[in-house]
């Protein structure tokens, strides 16, 4: 599947949900905020949340630090 992710044109196998690009990215869901198609997903439907080829998709991480 091809994805548009954080700006740029990503092929992502295998993936259906929210979550699978997540977990295909090595990104721990609950440190991310998701965007896709200019929407903000929440949290508790990234499992549920479909994407499709050619979506839009921005993640936002947070990293600590002191």
């Amino acid at each position: 599947m091809r994805l548009h992710v954080n700006g740029q044109w990503k092929e992502i196998p295998e993936v259906r949900t929210v979550a699978d690009v997540l977990h295909h990215f090595h990104l721990v869901d609950r440190m991310v905020v998701v965007e896709l198609n200019r929407e903000i997903i929440l949290r508790e439907q990234y499992d549920i949340q479909a994407v499709r080829d050619g979506d839009h998709m921005e993640i936002v991480h947070f990293v600590g630090g002191g």
